[in-house]
């Protein structure tokens, strides 16, 4: 009887404490846990997400970034090579316009020194006009003409080259060798020949000081000096041309070239 009171004792007082135990169990806290686990998860994913498409998106601003820089890059270059192209364009204007001058001026010095002379059959002047200035061989006049019509009319550069250097070599002396050494020069220089287009351009520059070509042989000087990365040079024969031609075409051309090499 009494271990029957004992067995109902411990089982009753089990039963309290297995209750006690359930009520006392954390399992709430567990699965909260889980819950808490599963977004933080959840979160974590959808961050990575975000990070990826953010990642994507600089990416592709980035590419196209450097599009946009490749095309202004190109840009500039056809704008540089357009304003190259325009000046050398500008440049022949103004040498044919000069060449017109001249021609002018020489005929109509001719024609005031014809009308103070005697006066003689008008066959007779045509003969001694035409034996004067040409004759049956390839004259001073004649080698000279043909060699700027090889630049202007025939765009034949190669051969100019070839014709100037004759002219040079026979008639030194002439009233045209500033000129011809200068052509000769340029188009020397737009062979990339640098080294003998400084040559001629030195020549105008010091055996023709009163040459209209020298203001441009200066310049030239000085392309060609910065060509060569020569920027010492270069910077030397711009102060000079601003100084002793500053009110020129070619000063005005020299200004921002001068003022990229000394800024």
């Amino acid at each position: 009887m009494k271990l029957n009171k004992v067995l109902f004792g411990m089982m009753f007082t089990a039963s309290a404490i297995s209750a006690l135990a359930v009520a006392k169990a954390p399992v709430i806290d567990v699965n909260a846990n889980s819950i808490d686990s599963a977004a933080l998860t959840e979160q974590l994913i959808s961050l990575s997400r975000k990070l990826d498409s953010r990642n994507k998106a600089q990416v592709n601003i980035q590419r196209q970034l450097d599009q946009l820089q490749s095309e202004v890059n190109e840009l500039r270059g056809v704008t540089e090579l357009h304003t190259h192209k325009l000046g050398q364009v500008l440049e022949r204007q103004r040498e044919l316009y000069q060449e017109i001058d001249r021609r002018v001026n020489e005929v109509l010095a001719s024609t005031s020194k014809t009308a103070s002379a005697t006066v003689i059959p008008s066959a007779s002047i045509n003969t001694a006009v035409n034996a004067s200035s040409y004759s049956d061989n390839l004259t001073e006049n004649e080698a000279y003409d043909r060699a700027l019509n090889l630049v202007l009319k025939d765009k034949r550069y190669q051969q100019a080259i070839v014709e100037f250097k004759a002219f040079n070599n026979n008639f030194p002396n002439s009233s045209y060798a500033p000129n011809a050494h200068y052509w000769l020069g340029q188009l020397l220089f737009n062979q990339g020949e640098h080294a003998q287009a400084s040559q001629e351009f030195m020549i105008v520059v010091n055996k023709h000081k009163d040459s209209t070509k020298r203001p441009d042989a200066l310049l030239k000087l000085a392309m060609v000096a910065q060509k060569q990365k020569d920027n010492k040079k270069a910077i030397a024969r711009y102060q000079q041309l601003l100084k002793e031609y500053p009110e020129s075409t070619a000063a005005k051309l020299a200004k921002p070239r001068l003022a990229s090499l000394t800024k």
